[in-house]
């Protein structure tokens, strides 16, 4: 039996075309996947993303057990920040990417992805031994993105809530009974409410009248695409490292006595030299490059790992893993034809404006 979320009944009453996203009943669109993504690049437009694991984690010894949890450094941010980084094996294959919130000293939230969740949480747990944490699952919390040039406005006016202007990019703050952080996966501005399962029909309701275009998979998909954003099992997972996933940004080798999981694997794979680059291509025509398909450059072979139309450059594009080099061209196979593409350095949209 699939999952729902506490806003199954209003997607259906919406016409959301309902599919299983893993193991959850979610809307691939409302009728047009092309005007909702049109609707989060140029005004706002809200996705229920009930499905993503939220996280609690509480004690004295927290703080510690995340700077070894996750190959990014906790230790960098302060009360309501926000930190974006990987959870990693010991061979430095990357579990799961995810968010994480620090409300207190000895308090931190996590938001894992759907289809990692029983993999995610077992680990956690694993890992928690000698540590004083307590790690709590929030079934109790539904969330809702809230995306888009006018997003923030819609959201500070449907919750009557003036305070939440001063919110900065990657920060976080408690509003009544929700949890409100300016982060996102469209390359947009915008926030994530964090709320009382009970009350998201309300606040979904409240802004869907205020305007707000509701939204579905397709478009959260061709929206994070754009904006050179990882989507977890097809731009990376256990087989692969950050640094091959275009994310050496998000692990943290500094202070060097920090021995975080996966850290010596990092090491070996950056000192022998990283043989492979997570790269955009654009292709001016043909077929859409869909996951898996070959891609050719002067140095190797690559693959496509994740590919679609982009509505806002109105053309195909995809992220490609390819060999290390310095390569600008490709070719992709498509259908037993080579396509030429530009190689480019993501995002290829952010805020709106094309960047390639």
């Amino acid at each position: 039996m699939q999952n729902i979320t506490p806003l199954y009944q209003a997607h259906l009453d919406a016409g959301g075309k309902l599919v299983d996203f893993a193991g959850w009943s979610l809307p691939i669109h409302y009728g047009s996947q092309m005007e909702e993504h049109h609707a989060v690049r140029r005004a706002c437009g809200m996705f229920d993303v009930s499905h993503m694991t939220v996280v609690d984690l509480r004690g004295a010894g927290t703080q510690a057990y995340l700077r070894r949890l996750l190959a990014n450094d906790v230790a960098k941010i302060g009360d309501g920040q926000a930190l974006y980084g990987c959870m990693l094996d010991e061979r430095g294959g990357v579990i799961d990417d995810l968010i994480t919130y620090r409300v207190s000293a000895d308090f931190y939230r996590t938001v894992v992805n759907a289809a990692t969740r029983t993999a995610d949480l077992e680990w956690m747990q694993s890992q928690a031994q000698g540590f004083d944490v307590e790690i709590t699952e929030r079934k109790d919390l539904a969330m809702i993105a809230v995306q888009g040039p006018r997003a923030r406005q819609q959201v500070i006016a449907v919750l009557d809530a003036p305070t939440l202007v001063d919110v900065k990019p990657f920060r976080a703050v408690a509003h009544e009974q929700c949890f409100v952080a300016r982060t996102g996966y469209t390359g947009e501005d915008g926030f994530e409410v964090l709320l009382p399962a009970d009350r998201a029909v309300e606040f979904w309701d409240a802004l869907k009248s205020a305007g707000v275009q509701p939204c579905g998979l397709g478009a959260r998909d061709s929206l994070r695409l754009e904006a050179g954003l990882n989507l977890y099992g097809q731009d990376m997972d256990a087989h692969t490292t950050p640094l091959v996933s275009n994310l050496t940004w998000t692990v943290a080798f500094e202070p060097a006595e920090r021995d975080f999981i996966g850290r010596a694997a990092l090491e070996a794979q950056r000192q022998a030299g990283v043989p492979e680059r997570l790269v955009g291509l654009v292709l001016s025509k043909g077929a859409i490059p869909r996951s898996g398909a070959p891609v050719y450059t002067p140095e190797g072979e690559g693959r496509v790992t994740s590919g679609s139309f982009s509505p806002t450059l109105e053309c195909p594009i995809a992220l490609a893993r390819i060999p290390a080099g310095e390569s600008t061209e490709a070719e992709v196979e498509l259908r037993g034809k080579r396509l030429a593409a530009r190689v480019v350095k993501p995002p290829f949209v952010r805020n709106g404006q094309i960047k390639v």
